[in-house]
């Protein structure tokens, strides 16, 4: 008797595969050293263009022009905050998703709560409003909550 293994083509196929897709993929991720610390950059910074999406997503012209000129500064040396202040110079702070607390970016910090605070008064006064129309329309005075008083 003999005890050979039967030769599968399939399974050799399958194997070669799977090991040239390995291969491929460590080449492929080993090739751009810069790839990862440009997208931690370009996550943090806005796009000129779309503004409401960092330029890390955004497939603008303007974007794309800058994803290459960062890419460059990265390549020559430039560390991660000398193209921030390159870009800071050129665009202002608002090129920043989270921009520094000063004195020219206090209102983007304070924007959204003055607008909040300016909702909450208009909703109170509207209601207060309201109330003293329906309590004079009634003929009679406006009444708290839990005052006393009945029927006469």
């Amino acid at each position: 008797m003999r005890n050979f293994k039967r030769f599968n083509p399939l399974a050799l196929v399958l194997k070669s595969l799977a090991a040239s897709l390995l291969i491929a993929f460590s080449a492929w991720s080993a090739t751009d050293p810069l790839a990862d610390r440009m997208h931690r950059l370009t996550q943090d910074l806005r796009c000129l263009v779309c503004q409401n999406e960092s330029l890390a997503d955004s497939h603008a012209p303007l974007a794309m022009d800058l994803k290459r000129d960062i890419r460059a500064r990265m390549a020559q040396g430039d560390s991660d905050e000398q193209i921030r202040d390159f870009l800071r110079q050129r665009y202002g702070d608002f090129v920043n998703y989270n921009p520094p607390l000063k004195a020219t970016t206090l209102l983007l910090w304070a924007g959204p709560l003055l607008l909040l605070a300016g909702g909450a008064l208009l909703v109170w006064r509207t209601v207060r409003g309201r109330a003293a129309r329906e309590a004079a329309a009634d003929g009679s005075p406006e009444r708290g909550v839990g005052s006393e008083g009945g029927a006469p």
